[in-house]
């Protein structure tokens, strides 16, 4: 048989086809967990497109996002020489949409690589690489330059890289990462070495959007507004880099495209913007102002932000049978949610979109609810913004962690509390702080929640009296469900699977912090073929949402007696969890969404008809 001669250019084209071929071979979910129907739609080169600040916005930004080299070894050893394996960024190692779906563990080091390119049109601006968030400890070079390191995982942070940028265009980024999930003292939520139960898998690594941006030398680094609609201001608070004397602050405030109020103040002074006859923020008319703010240097701008702000008031009072309530707006409202993990079984910690992270809210409100209480863990900020705009109140809990998990027993009114060491308490103090600073601005955080079900609760006092003095503007919630002490604005209680009041304090806002749980597996479904917990089970649609009306009906007398606020468990399945009122998938409603939402209405206007 002769062989047919191949022409040069077409053999080129074949290599060229194969190459392409194999470079998108390279990823695909790992695994074969149930997925959501996003995750069909993720390529590496449409992963997490979208903006990661929507409180302080810039006009250009990179997205770094993409297959990324990685490497897993020993802790402690030197960087690999090379990288044999490619991981989707920016899902989490152990996430099937990672393409890994492989544990770390606190004996191993995850090291990534990647190469990129700044535009030619940022030359003469600092150029700031951010981090969304990694899980846990972090360390950071540039082309071969350990540039920082950072600790803590829901937090976001960033270098000023421009001194360590080659001339080659080609820039080399490399991250280790370390995460010692349960074997560490670090916050962590419900991640777990050995998952079961209540408990999930662990999550390592960079799991929220990596980003360049160029910016000037002097620049606003952050906003802080805080809303006061019985004075009818704004108050805002700027941190700017490089400054000089008499730079200075200028803000205004839009109605859609009206210019509504203009202010200036020198930087370094608190800004008070008046807002006449003000538009209020509340879950039925989730109302947002947008807001201009521009740094200017003798008459000229160096910096502007685009931010936005919502006037709410989020309070307490006695009404008129002494029974301390949750306000809103100056008027009671009782707040009703579910508790939202905020897992995903083809992304873990992240939503394989924004879409999807959209999804849960949107369903959220569907079912009749006014809040979500984020439980034991921090999202990325566009899930904020998401529920700015939707309308949708937020108590955010601090993650738990140190030993554990165990809860102590419950002592109403000043219990024995955990004994950390000043390394663990040091590490909660700084994320702690760290969370609160980087959600300070968000409109639909009423409420602060420094403890769960005295999981590592410390010093309860202290660390409450500091929270309130850091953020007065909002509710502290010192310990859902925990050991109890006299300080804080809240008193929450616990019960499983119906609702129970068993104390009361007239001092304090009371409410039912978690309850229900109402179990239904669904074949197809299931993260877990077998072994799938819930509080209680039920075989159809049709007992479970009968099981949850009855409940509804139970805390309707409840909130008679006394309750302000409710949370029911849970948003979703969440792996061996069925106690969802969705499937972990997202692809079943598992009870009747109008029987629901009726009786949820119920329960929260019953404030209303007193």
């Amino acid at each position: 048989m002769s062989q047919i001669p191949l022409n040069k250019n077409i053999l080129i084209a074949l290599l060229t086809v194969f190459m392409g071929t194999n470079i998108l071979a390279q990823w695909e979910p790992a695994g074969d967990k149930i997925k959501t129907e996003w995750a069909e739609k993720i390529s590496p080169e449409n992963v997490w497109q979208e903006y990661p600040r929507p409180l302080m916005e810039r006009p250009d930004w990179k997205n770094l996002n993409g297959l990324w080299d990685y490497v897993i070894q020993s802790k402690g050893k030197a960087a690999p020489a090379s990288y044999t394996y490619k991981i989707l960024v920016p899902f989490a190692v152990e996430s099937s949409l990672s393409g890994v779906m492989q544990e770390v563990g606190a004996n191993q080091e995850l090291w990534y690589n990647t190469v990129f390119e700044v535009p030619k049109d940022w030359e003469g601006k600092s150029i700031l690489l951010h981090f969304g968030a990694v899980d846990w400890k972090a360390d950071i070079w540039m082309n071969d330059i350990k540039i920082g390191s950072h600790k803590g995982g829901y937090t976001p942070f960033s270098f000023d890289i421009t001194p360590f940028l080659s001339e080659n265009p080609k820039q080399k980024l490399t991250v280790k990462v370390w995460d010692p999930t349960s074997d560490g003292p670090q916050p962590r939520g419900k991640q777990v070495n050995d998952p079961k139960g209540i408990w999930y898998t662990p999550v390592t690594g960079i799991w929220q959007t990596v980003w360049l941006e160029p910016v000037a030398k002097k620049r606003i680094v952050n906003l802080q507004t805080v809303p006061d609609i019985d004075d009818g201001v704004l108050k805002i608070t700027t941190e700017v880099h490089g400054a000089e004397y008499g730079d200075i602050i200028e803000v205004t405030a839009f109605d859609g495209t009206l210019a509504v109020a203009t202010a200036k103040a020198v930087v370094g002074e608190q800004i008070v913007l008046p807002i006449k006859n003000a538009k209020l923020w509340s879950p039925k008319s989730p109302f947002l102002y947008d807001l201009k703010v521009s740094l200017r240097s003798k008459n000229v701008i160096s910096d502007e932000v685009k931010s936005y702000f919502g006037m709410r008031k989020i309070g307490m009072k006695k009404d008129e049978y002494g029974i301390v309530r949750m306000q809103l707006n100056n008027e009671d409202y009782f707040q009703f949610g579910p508790l939202d993990q905020g897992w995903w079984p083809d992304g873990l910690y992240t939503a394989p979109s924004d879409e999807a992270l959209q999804y849960d809210i949107i369903k959220t409100k569907e079912l009749g609810f006014n809040m979500i209480r984020k439980h034991v863990k921090v999202e990325p900020a566009r899930w904020y913004t998401h529920c700015d705009r939707l309308g949708i109140l937020v108590w955010q809990d601090m993650p738990s962690g140190d030993e554990g998990p165990q809860w102590q027993n419950h002592s109403y009114f000043n219990g024995t509390e955990f004994k950390r060491t000043s390394e663990s308490e040091q590490i909660f103090r700084t994320e702690w702080k760290g969370i609160m600073h980087f959600l300070y601005s968000h409109p639909s955080i009423v409420v602060w929640v420094p403890f769960n079900e005295a999981w590592g609760q410390f010093k309860t006092e202290e660390i409450t009296e500091w929270t309130k003095t850091y953020d007065p503007s909002r509710l502290v919630n010192s310990a859902s469900g925990g050991n109890f002490y006299r300080t804080g604005d809240i008193v929450d209680l616990h019960n499983y699977p119906g609702p129970k009041m068993y104390l009361y304090d007239a001092q304090r806002v009371n409410v039912l912090g978690e309850y229900g749980g109402i179990g239904l597996p669904l074949k197809n479904h299931l993260w877990r073929p077998d072994d799938n917990w819930g509080y209680v089970k039920f075989k159809n649609s049709k007992e479970t949402t009968a099981e949850y009306v009855k409940y509804a009906k139970e805390l309707k007398n409840l909130v008679k007696a006394g309750f302000s606020a409710a949370v029911y468990t849970q948003t979703t399945d969440v792996e061996g969890e069925v106690n969802g009122f969705m499937t972990y998938d997202r692809k079943v409603d598992k009870m009747d969404i109008q029987e629901v939402k009726k009786a949820n209405q119920e329960v929260i206007n019953m404030l209303k008809s007193k």
